[in-house]
């Protein structure tokens, strides 16, 4: 009787200059994060993901990308292009942490009071989002989460192969550790 072949996904779109970047440009670590603002599973991963990168602030640096599961989390896709609209303005990270601290005030309402309090022009960017000004961009982001065989979220790469483990600070702290080089 043979073992069964263990497959392990691998990043098949590679990190560029348009992605969305958090941490050293040569960082020995990159993580690239496939995650949805409204699943609470991609919430609990962001703090962890911050404390990571608070404690290995010179060896990682984090890719964030869109997976919104709309038939799951109907805000998600609004929420994702919110950030885009964001980051035209240079707040793309202000916006992602804001939306992730706000995970149940998600709906266009509350959306429009986290952009002003971040001092966007929240008319302008509702806009953008009402007539999916960036969804190219996140429809990209999904595309290449599916052919890197996403299909849950969050799904963690490290240096390119996905992560199976837990999200938990102490197993991120040691696929860091087990990747750096």
């Amino acid at each position: 009787m043979s073992t069964p072949l263990q497959v392990t996904a691998r990043l098949r779109t590679p990190v560029t200059d348009h992605d969305h970047v958090r941490g050293p440009v040569d960082a020995p670590v990159t993580i690239v994060e496939y995650a949805d603002f409204q699943c609470r599973f991609c919430g609990a991963a962001y703090a962890n993901l911050r404390e990571l990168l608070r404690q290995r602030a010179e060896t990682v640096r984090l890719v964030y990308r869109h997976f919104p599961i709309t038939n799951m989390h109907p805000y998600a896709e609004q929420a994702a292009e919110a950030t885009e609209a964001a980051g035209r303005r240079g707040q793309f990270w202000a916006m992602h942490d804001w939306l992730y601290e706000h995970q149940d005030q998600l709906d266009p309402v509350h959306l429009s009071l986290g952009m002003e309090q971040l001092g966007l022009p929240a008319d302008e960017v509702a806009a953008e989002v009402e007539r999916q000004a960036h969804g190219d961009r996140v429809r990209r982001d999904f595309v290449g989460g599916i052919r890197s065989g996403v299909h849950a979220t969050p799904t963690l790469f490290v240096n390119g192969t996905r992560h199976d483990g837990d999200y938990d600070v102490a197993d991120l702290l040691a696929a860091v550790d087990a990747a750096t080089p």
